[in-house]
């Protein structure tokens, strides 16, 4: 801390500026992403990949995906600044330049492109820098302020580990890949639609054109109900694609449940049953992910 005239300047200690600059990259957000990566990265394998293969995965789709929040949180400061939620972040509070945040977030996504395509290969490099571009330039700048589909669309950003995964051990995609993808991309709308069912105050008071405020609570958790049972199906669907009972009844029991939640919120006039439904939506997709690896590793060939 010193004093300029009769003006007090606080300045950050190194501790917090690095606290500061991890929370740009949204890391509670990353970690669900990191554990579908690397699930699907085991079934593509059917085993352990290779540890150092796994690790530049890992490492890499941090630095991607922290950089593309980093963007986002430049991009977004304006209305970051007017949500209850979101005012305490980084930029908005005035502990980050935005500029700084802006250049943070593409040192570590060309980074991430180097690392991944150095240890795995070019495709699972080119699909991490895809969804980048994809969550910055559709979702970011394209589509959150625009339109209720923001989510629906934009939400592709985030069914891209996956594929990452996948490319990375395989070299190619096939059929299989695309369900998975097609997995994250259906969950993805029921999941933040609970999330703004909570805060619809707060996208309203930032002029966010979330499904909630433009069709009604009702709709809204109509369309929940609607995606979760095609993604349920789609889940089952996958089961054919040389998947055994456990991730049968893993993906049935698990799928039954976020459908009962999803009428649930329905049927309520208050928000409980959309708080609840959050909550175990990320639960349903780690849960989901880990039968697979479950499921590959009882099917996996056993050494000699």
């Amino acid at each position: 801390m010193s004093a300029v005239g009769s003006v007090v300047v606080h300045t950050p200690s190194l501790r917090q500026t690095i606290r500061d600059y991890v929370a740009l990259t949204k890391p509670r957000v990353i970690s669900l992403l990191l554990v579908i990566a690397l699930a699907s990265m085991v079934v593509a394998q059917q085993g352990w990949p290779a540890t150092d293969l796994v690790l530049a995965v890992m490492f890499g789709g941090y630095l991607a995906a922290g950089g593309a929040n980093a963007i986002n949180m430049w991009f977004d400061r304006d209305i970051d600044a007017q949500m209850y939620r979101t005012r305490s972040r980084p930029i908005p509070a005035g502990r980050v330049p935005a500029r700084n945040a802006l250049v943070f977030g593409v040192i570590l996504n060309m980074l991430a492109f180097l690392l991944i395509a150095g240890r795995a290969n070019l495709l699972a490099a080119g699909l991490t820098l895809a969804a980048t571009l994809f969550y910055v330039l559709v979702y970011t700048m394209a589509l959150k302020r625009t339109t209720p589909q923001n989510i629906v669309i934009g939400g592709a950003a985030g069914a891209f580990p996956p594929l990452i995964g996948w490319s990375a051990v395989t070299g190619s995609l096939d059929l299989t890949a695309i369900y998975l993808f097609c997995i994250v991309f259906f969950w993805t709308p029921p999941h933040f639609w609970a999330l703004a069912l909570r805060l619809e105050g707060d996208y309203g008071r930032a002029n966010v054109p979330m499904l909630p405020q433009v069709h009604g609570r009702v709709e809204t958790a109509r369309q929940m109900l609607l995606y979760s049972v095609v993604l349920v199906a789609i889940s089952m669907l996958l089961g054919f694609r040389g998947f055994g009972l456990a991730y049968f009844l893993g993906a049935a029991g698990l799928g039954g449940v976020l459908v009962g939640m999803c009428v649930a919120t329905l049927r309520e006039k208050g928000n409980r049953w959309a708080r609840r439904t959050f909550t175990y939506s990320i639960l349903y997709l780690a849960l989901l992910f880990a039968a697979m690896v479950l499921d590959a590793l009882l099917r996996a060939p056993s050494p000699i």
